[in-house]
């Protein structure tokens, strides 16, 4: 177990942050499957952009790699074309 004050503090804080990425990342996830079961243009594109920014959001907090959102946002952005 820690000693230090600032070690405590330190446990604490991960804790939470490792709480709020977890909920981020999911909720992403969640988002990408909505738009991959979706079966209207209009209703695709309109998830689109919202979903970009969440991958983006995560790749620059380094929740997921950059290469990760990016091959997932290209993955999504030919599936939305061919609808």
């Amino acid at each position: 177990m820690a000693n230090h004050k600032s070690a405590l503090k330190r446990i604490r804080s991960n804790r939470a942050k490792a709480l709020r990425n977890k909920y981020q990342h999911k909720t992403t996830r969640n988002a990408v499957r909505d738009l991959r079961a979706a079966t209207e243009k209009k209703e695709a594109e309109e998830l689109f952009p919202k979903v970009v920014a969440m991958l983006d959001k995560l790749a620059k907090n380094n929740i997921i790699h950059k290469n990760k959102a990016s091959n997932m946002k290209s993955k999504l952005a030919k599936q939305v074309a061919t609808l």
